[in-house]
């Protein structure tokens, strides 16, 4: 299956949100998670499937800095 992640061309066998995230090695509790403009429940990660030409879009958090 072919879709895109943050905007790179992207294969894969992996069906939902939670085995691409498996896939690319990111722990889901520390990202969001985009798909088609619809950003993602964190609790429907295992069960959301992805479809050929959705286009993901994962944001990692960031903390820290000072003011």
């Amino acid at each position: 299956m072919k879709f895109k992640v943050n905007g790179e061309d992207y294969r894969t066998e992996r069906k939902t949100i939670a085995g691409l995230l498996e896939e690319l090695n990111i722990i889901p509790e520390r990202v969001a998670v985009e798909v088609n403009l619809k950003v993602m429940k964190r609790a429907d990660f295992k069960d959301y499937r992805l479809n050929e030409g959705d286009s993901v879009e994962i944001v990692y958090f960031v903390g820290g800095g000072q003011y």
